[in-house]
């Protein structure tokens, strides 16, 4: 299991203000487990919370998104739980069962994280269950279609000079 952040592609922190989206990056110091991320994302200010979006080796992504007490998090992938501990730590958050050898790759938590600003649950699984896209393609296209995707892509390296 990877215990460091390294092979963190990016990971962003995004909030709304009186109808205005601002994007920051995280430090990666906060990025060791679920529990320290919405820790770190509570201290952003928000009308609906903040959203953590945490990118890995191009393999899977982590929504994290708090407001007030609550926590909800979405893990794109279970099976990358047993090659890096930022996913494991989201099984245990779920108090889910650890994957097992042979299971197939499925995301775990809430599909509904982002309903309410616009990300319905079934577009988000759509968006899963396209095998072609890389995760820094899933998170662009659910900040576009909440409403930051250029700030997004920006902050997350995607934009062309």
């Amino acid at each position: 299991m990877t215990e460091s952040t390294d092979g963190i592609d990016f990971a962003l922190a995004a909030y709304r203000e009186e109808g205005v989206w601002t994007v920051q990056e995280l430090v990666h110091e906060t990025l060791l487990d679920v529990e320290t991320l919405a820790h770190a994302l509570r201290r952003f200010p928000g009308d609906g919370g903040a959203v953590g979006m945490v990118a890995v080796d191009e393999d899977f992504f982590l929504v994290v998104r708090v407001a007030g007490p609550r926590t909800r998090v979405l893990l794109s992938d279970i099976t990358a739980a047993d090659e890096w501990e930022l996913a494991s730590s989201a099984v245990d958050f779920l108090h889910l069962p650890p994957p097992e050898d042979d299971d197939e790759q499925a995301p775990a938590g809430d599909l509904d994280l982002l309903g309410d600003l616009g990300m319905p649950a079934m577009d988000l699984a759509i968006l899963l269950d396209d095998d072609d896209l890389y995760p820094d393609e899933v998170l662009s296209d659910v900040a576009r279609r909440l409403g930051f995707g250029a700030e997004f892509d920006d902050a997350a390296g995607l934009t062309s000079a």
